[in-house]
């Protein structure tokens, strides 16, 4: 009979805010396999990749939903000279059956006016819909499903968040202007449009009696079967999302898919996080505040934790990731590091938050220090510097692997979006 695990903490459900209270625990090594054999050259990397992305699609985040076999892209709008004159603004719907029946997701793009050559993009989800980003009346209000919050009721979105993100005091911005300036297009789709994402107490509005416009694409997948563990999630889902995106990205030609920057912030930067994982055509990933179940250390049960997890967001996760919960030091068989190191030799820049210990940056820091082994043993650099850095230090962004943090309100801030054009300019700098 199997020896019962019991929890260091009893209350292991609950974020645990004592560091006297975080036990010891061990990491597996990045570059060697499950079985414990080390890799010797760099032409063994791509199995142990694949090798921790089927770790994570059967124990955590579900398995990768396929590529589409359509794939219909429609400019249904253009606007030569936004942004003051500097920019082309670009509506794209997109559909996933040759009909235009079912599932589809709103494209917002904006590229530079006068860029000679094809210019790099930065791919993100927003929360609220692409109306959110600028004031711009001719976008329309996103209509589907969305969180209720200060100015959304009856998961409604309205008029009151039309460029909300324009406002300097906003916990996140979208300085369109800044981005344009640096030479990247950005494109954004809203997330809700993907797969709703109800509060752990609401019914899922895929199965409510509510009527929406969109219910998200899990139909394009099939019947679930629910005696399975590592069943498709939303955050599967808005991964999956992201690399349509790119799909997009690649048939416009001012674009330049292959110097792509993918991010996204909190729910939407652990999606980030997980595109980049599983999709290798995103140069550069940057990960915003992305909390537990993104960057930090699940063994390290600090902050958000396995047990609260699963229990406010049991659609993120696929049920196998339930049975880590009660002990993570001493049950899980992996951690995020691994899923961090996954994206080597391409770029990644976790951008933590230090307000909220909620969100633990110093179990993502730690991520990022046990990750870095995959870039050395692949010839490259890995983490600068040796020690936990303060706010706003950026002594530990190195050309491949960063990690930096700040202060304030959780969001996408001006900080965050002068670090991700830094970055990615070093990573896209001609030879």
């Amino acid at each position: 009979m199997k020896e019962a695990v019991e929890p260091i903490r009893p209350d292991y459900d609950n974020p645990n805010y004592d560091e006297t209270k975080v036990a010891p625990f061990t990491l597996e090594d990045p570059v060697a396999f499950a079985d414990g054999t080390k890799l010797t050259s760099p032409k063994e990397w791509p199995r142990r990749r694949a090798e921790i992305l089927q770790i994570f699609a059967q124990e955590m985040y579900g398995q990768e939903p396929p590529t589409p076999s359509c794939l219909i892209t429609e400019c249904v709008d253009e606007q030569v000279g936004a942004c003051a004159g500097f920019g082309v603004r670009c509506q794209y719907r997109m559909w996933f059956r040759e009909d235009k029946s079912g599932p589809c997701i709103n494209w917002l793009l904006f590229r530079p006016r006068y860029a000679a050559k094809p210019v790099p993009v930065i791919i993100f989800l927003n929360y609220r819909g692409n109306h959110e980003l600028v004031t711009d009346a001719d976008i329309p209000v996103q209509r589907g499903w969305t969180r209720n919050d200060n100015f959304n009721k009856d998961h409604h979105s309205t008029e009151a968040t039309r460029g909300i993100l324009c406002n300097p005091n906003s916990d996140s911005i979208f300085p369109i202007g800044m981005l344009l300036a640096r030479g990247y297009a950005v494109m954004s789709a809203c997330y809700a449009e993907v797969s709703p994402d109800p509060e752990w107490n609401e019914p899922d509005p895929r199965f409510s009696q509510r009527t929406f416009p969109y219910t998200g694409v899990f139909d394009l997948w099939g019947q679930r079967d629910e005696s399975r563990t590592d069943n498709i999630t939303a955050l599967g889902a808005w991964a999956w999302s992201l690399s349509r995106g790119l799909d997009l990205a690649g048939r416009i030609p001012e674009l330049d898919a292959a110097r792509c920057v993918v991010t996204g912030c909190s729910r939407l930067g652990k999606s980030a996080l997980l595109a980049a994982a599983r999709d290798e055509r995103f140069a550069v990933c940057v990960p915003n505040q992305c909390g537990g179940g993104g960057v930090c250390l699940a063994k390290r049960d600090f902050g958000e934790c396995i047990g609260t997890e699963v229990r406010m967001f049991t659609h993120w996760y696929c049920k196998a990731y339930s049975k880590y919960a009660p002990n993570p030091p001493k049950l899980l068989p992996f951690d995020q590091h691994l899923l961090l190191a996954s994206i080597a030799p391409r770029r990644v820049l976790v951008q933590g938050f230090d307000s909220s210990e909620w969100m633990d940056t110093k179990g993502e820091y730690l991520a990022c220090r046990a990750a870095s082994a995959a870039w050395e043993f692949l010839g490259l650099p890995g983490l600068p510097g040796s020690d936990y850095p303060d706010n706003y230090d950026e002594s530990t962004i190195g050309p491949y692997i960063g990690y930096v943090r700040r202060s304030e309100n959780h969001g996408i801030a001006a900080h965050d979006w002068m670090w991700l054009l830094d970055f990615a300019d070093n990573a896209f700098r001609r030879n």
